[in-house]
This record gives C-alpha cells, structure tokens and sequence, in this order.
C-alpha cells in the first residue's frame, strides 16, 4: 500500500500445559514459553508499530506473592524493547546465581516474567494516541485472584458511550479516548458479579456472554485471570482473525495463522481458526473449551487481511494474492490493447509483489497462447532463428522502483515537505524507452492518492514513458473503516474526492445538501445507524468514471506523461477471497449498525470542515 495507513493490531496467546521442568529437559531452556511469545508477536510485527506490551500469570503462588505481571513499550523497536528488559532481569540474576537457568523453581520465583499464561499485543494507535498508557494489555487488579484481569485486543468499537451507560460508569478523560478501557469496564463488571456468585471460580463463559453482547464494533480480543482462567474471543461477524494451535504442551492463539506455524513448525491443518462468536476459554488446570458465546451471524471478515494486512507467507493468502493480479490481467490487456512489445510491468510498494506474480502470469498465458497460435500458423514455413526468437519472447519485468529510505524531517513547509516526499522512492534508471514504453504499475490499493501524486507519479515520469497505468489489487476505497484500520475520514479518500469533484463539473452539488439534511434528519429521529445515506455521493457515477477523475487527481502538477488507473472489481475480489468477504469500505455495506451510524457522521464532519473521527 503506497499511503500508509496505520491498522490491524496483533495479538499472541500461550498457556504452557507442563511444568517448566519439562520444557527445561525438552528443549534446554526455562523460558520456552518466553522465547514462543517473542516468536509469535515478531512474526506479526507488521500489525503494530506503534507500541506492544505483555503480561503473564504465574500459577500455585504462594499467598502474598505477585503472580500478574505487565510490561509495556512505545519504543521505536517495541517487541525487541520489551524482551531486551526481559533478558536484563535474566542477565541479573546470572551475576549472583550463574546456574539458575537449571532451576526451575528459583527462575519462576525471580523472574516476574516467567508464567504459565502468556498475552503479548502489537498496537497501531487508530485512535492517535500512542502513549504507552494506551498500549495493550490493560489490567484491573484486585485482592481476589479471580477478580484480576488482563486483557488486549485487535478492534475498534463504535459505541463506547452507550458501554459506560449499560454498566453505570462515568467515564474519565481517559476512559472516553480508549476502546479498550471501555470493553474492560465492561467485562470486568461481569467478571466481579461472576466471581461473588462463584468465588475465585467465575464462568468465563456466562461472563462473555452478559458482555459481549452490547459491543458494537469487530473484534479479536485476549483475557488473563490472576486465577489462571484466560480465554480468547473473536465477534459474530468474524471481522478481525483469530487462529488456535493445540497440542499437550502448550494452547497458542494469534492473529495470524502463519506466525504458528513459523513458531511452532506445524502444518496448515493444524491451526484452526477460531470461528466467528466462540471462545476459546481455557481454565486454571489447562484444559480448554470452544465455547459458542454469541450467535454467529453472516460472516464479513475483513478482506483488506488478504489483500494487505496479513503477512503473505500464509499458503491460502499468498495463492489468494496471486487471484487477485491474475484476475485485473485481461483488463489491463484491454487497455493496452494487447502490446506487450512496448509494456513494462512493475510493482509498488514491495507488498504488492505477490498481487504482481498473478499479474505477470495471466500475461504469460495470453503470450503463450499467442506463442502457439503463430507458430501453428506458420506450418513448415519457418527457420530456426525465426522460432527461437518466438519461443523466448518474454513478458517485460522491471524493479522501477526501490523504497529508499523513510524520510524524517524536521522542514514543516508543504512546498519544501513534497519535494522531500519525492525521494523517498528511487527509480531505476535505463528501463524504459523515451516515449515508446507504457508502464504497468501495480499497488495493493489506493487510500488517499497523496503518495501516488507526490512522490511515485511525479518519480515515474521522469523515465519518459508513453503513459503510466496504476493498477489496483483492491476496489475503489470510499467509505470509512471503524472496525480496527484508521481510515476514519471521508475527505482523506481519494475516490470520494474524485466523486466531490464529478459533482462540482456537472452542476450537481445540491445531491450534498440533499444527502446532509437526509442524515440530519435521521439523526434527529435517532435512525442515525439504519442506513449509509453517503451511498448516493456515488450512484450518479460510473466506476470508471470515478476511476478516470482519480487518474486526474493523481497527476501532479507539469507531469504531462498520460496517466490511467485500473481498479479490482468487486465481484473478482470476492472471487479471489472467498472466505473474507468484507467489503464496507468498498460497499458501504456495513455488517453493524455502527457502521452506518459512523459513515453518516463522517459527512456531517466533512461538510463542516472538522477533522476528527466519525466515532
């Protein structure tokens, strides 16, 4: 994805079954747990950069004695921070007991980050706080083991306020900015009247299933009791992953089912996923449940994970990333009217590669094809020079391309910024003939254009190509995300933009009137959330049309290289990603009420010039 867009937080779960004894005589080590946890959370590092954090439970303390234990880091490097720390307290114990690392016993009774029950968490600040107060875990504590809770997620939730009305709260100034601090209010109220119905015992189940109900919002979220309980859950619609491992030594859970299999080198039948509206709960003895908590409803997990946000080396993704090149080939053949002769093919950034793969094959086929036809055509009538010319002719492919560094820099003028922005790719140079060559470039997807115009366009034309074509792995982006990827805002998109200036052209801008008072309307009548009136910005207009204006959009300024844009349609993109067929970003087509309620405020902010979240 050229515009970076912050997303998809990450989440690492792992109960020991054994004694640390166990693990020390397996696999040499005490803190197996500890060296799985770093695996885990490093395979998914891509879902969060703006912080991580820990916690751990210890089982059978002795009474007195901490047994709930958290470390959170907002550190440029977050993951290696936080276990760096980690290996100090190690490294310290060394000093004064060199082989304590043989015992077992004496390294759980030091090391505060030795448990049995293990959640790490990866945070992209959604929400622009990135504060190590608001990275995950968060934990409430309390005297009674039961009543302890840490707690951590991958979501976002639209409605916070009507969560502290349900449980009577009054919300602090820092309650009101978290999601998190909203759903552990909420959870640990249930927690507390479990627990006294059923001391230090609570039934996680019953608890989850009084919470839960009441979130709005897609979620995966993680749970630790300071009695050894835990669970993990995922939301009814399956917005946000969820997968589980298990075996008689450890129950792992993540957001990614690669990074299990990576750390635990197992095959791809081995980690299930955990299915929309159950739990995994998992008591204080290790034996474990899947428990269904909410009744599931249609499934709308979010497709951006396979197009961009999950790491490509899950085997179902990479080959649904590859679909997804594949299927945009005959219309990129369309529009350069089959001359591969004079294309050249490339990727931007390197996380559409894989989309690039599919891309360049489906041109091999219809080469191929071409190939076979010529030659039968030609009858006995060739030379040896002449075929092998006709065999080895190949689909062009270029690195155009390389990210070079990621710029900082202290310059706040736009006009002096936007010349900085445009190095932060370097081309390569020779690749294309002046004037003779089309450029075939291919994104994951097309946010809000800005890189594209500042930096990538403007660095393209100056190979000298007969034209440039963008393609994009994914549709048109035009309505916001309120489920757990920060694209809040109505204005930062670039195909709303293209559809606010199709208005302007052709004397249409009354439909924004009409569309605002229609959504004032609705929020008067508190009908805010049934239905996303935003959807008729774009009825007036064509795809391609919206496509063509974006094009436009996209061209800076004394750039007069010829520039197009392909997108995915939607239909191909269910295709390719039968599994994940959330779309509302796409669509508009919201799987919860929020959903409606957040796209209708987005509006109202745009036309008012505020530049806030719609939730």
């Amino acid at each position: 994805m050229s515009d970076e867009i912050k997303h998809e937080c990450g989440l690492a779960y792992i109960r020991l079954r054994k004694p640390f004894s166990y693990y020390l005589q397996k696999y040499g080590t005490v803190t197996y747990g500890l060296n799985k946890l770093y695996l885990l959370m490093e395979k998914q590092h891509n879902r969060g950069q703006d912080g991580a954090g820990l916690a751990m439970v210890k089982l059978n303390v002795e009474p007195g004695n901490p047994y709930l234990h958290r470390m959170r880091s907002n550190a440029p490097q977050p993951i290696a921070d936080l276990f760096f720390k980690i290996g100090q307290e190690v490294q310290e114990l060394e000093k004064y007991q060199p082989d304590i690392k043989q015992h077992p016993g004496l390294m759980k009774g030091h090391l505060p980050f030795l448990g049995e029950l293990l959640l790490g968490h990866l945070r992209y600040g959604t929400q622009g706080k990135n504060n190590v107060e608001f990275c995950h875990p968060f934990i409430k504590r309390n005297l009674m083991p039961g009543k302890n809770l840490a707690l951590a997620g991958n979501f976002n939730l639209v409605n916070t306020d009507e969560l502290f009305e349900q449980i009577g709260v009054n919300p602090g100034d820092f309650q009101k900015q978290s999601d998190l601090a909203a759903m552990m209010e909420v959870v640990h109220h249930y927690l507390v009247n479990e627990d006294e119905a059923n001391p230090n015992n609570a039934n996680i189940t019953n608890v989850l299933k009084n919470a839960t109900p009441i979130f709005d919002g897609g979620y995966t979220i993680g749970g630790l009791l300071g009695n050894g309980h835990s669970f993990i859950m995922r939301d009814a619609h399956g917005i946000r992953p969820a997968y589980y491992y298990i075996n008689d030594e450890v129950i792992v859970a993540a957001s990614e089912r690669a990074a299990i299999r990576t750390t635990f080198n197992v095959g791809e039948n081995e980690v299930q996923e955990l299915m929309p509206g159950t739990a995994l709960i998992v008591d204080d003895f290790g034996n474990y449940q899947i428990n269904k908590i909410l009744e599931p409803k249609e499934r709308r997990a979010c497709s951006f994970e396979r197009i961009y946000f999950s790491r490509g080396s899950d085997e179902k993704i990479y080959r649904e990333r590859i679909a997804l090149g594949h299927h945009l080939s005959e219309t990129v053949l369309e529009r350069i009217a089959y001359d591969l002769k004079n294309t050249i093919f490339s990727y931007i950034p390197n996380t559409a590669e894989v989309a690039f793969y599919g891309l360049v094959k489906g041109m091999e086929e219809y080469l191929n094809k071409i190939k076979v036809e010529r030659i039968l055509s030609w009858g006995n009538d060739f030379t040896p020079d002449k075929l092998e010319e006709m065999v080895n002719r190949k689909i062009r492919q270029e690195k155009i391309a390389i990210k070079d560094v990621k710029l900082r820099t202290f310059i706040t003028e736009d006009a002096n910024r936007n010349e900085m922005v445009q190095h932060v790719y370097d081309i390569t140079y020779g690749t294309v003939r002046n004037n003779e060559d089309t450029l075939v470039v291919i994104d994951d997807s097309i946010v809000r254009g800005t890189t594209l115009k500042e930096s990538i366009i403007r660095m393209l034309s100056r190979l000298n190509p007969k034209r440039i074509i963008v393609v994009s792995s994914a549709p048109q982006i035009r309505y916001p995300d309120c489920y757990g990827i920060d694209m809040s805002k109505l204005g930062d998109f670039i195909a709303f933009r293209a559809a606010i200036a199709l208005l302007k052209e052709r004397n249409m801008e009354d439909l924004l009137d009409q569309v605002r008072d229609q959504i004032i309307a609705l929020e008067e009548a508190g009908n805010l959330h049934t239905e996303n009136v935003v959807r008729q910005i774009y009825k007036p207009f064509t795809t391609l049309e919206i496509s063509d204006k974006i094009a436009q959009l996209i061209t800076p300024e004394g750039v007069n290289v010829p520039v197009e844009v392909i997108y995915q349609t939607i239909e191909d993109l269910h295709e390719c990603c039968p599994t994940n067929t959330g779309d509302w970003y796409f669509t508009g087509n919201y799987p919860t009420p929020g959903g409606n309620k957040v796209v209708n405020k987005a509006f109202l902010n745009y036309l008012s010039g505020k530049n806030v979240r719609g939730y």
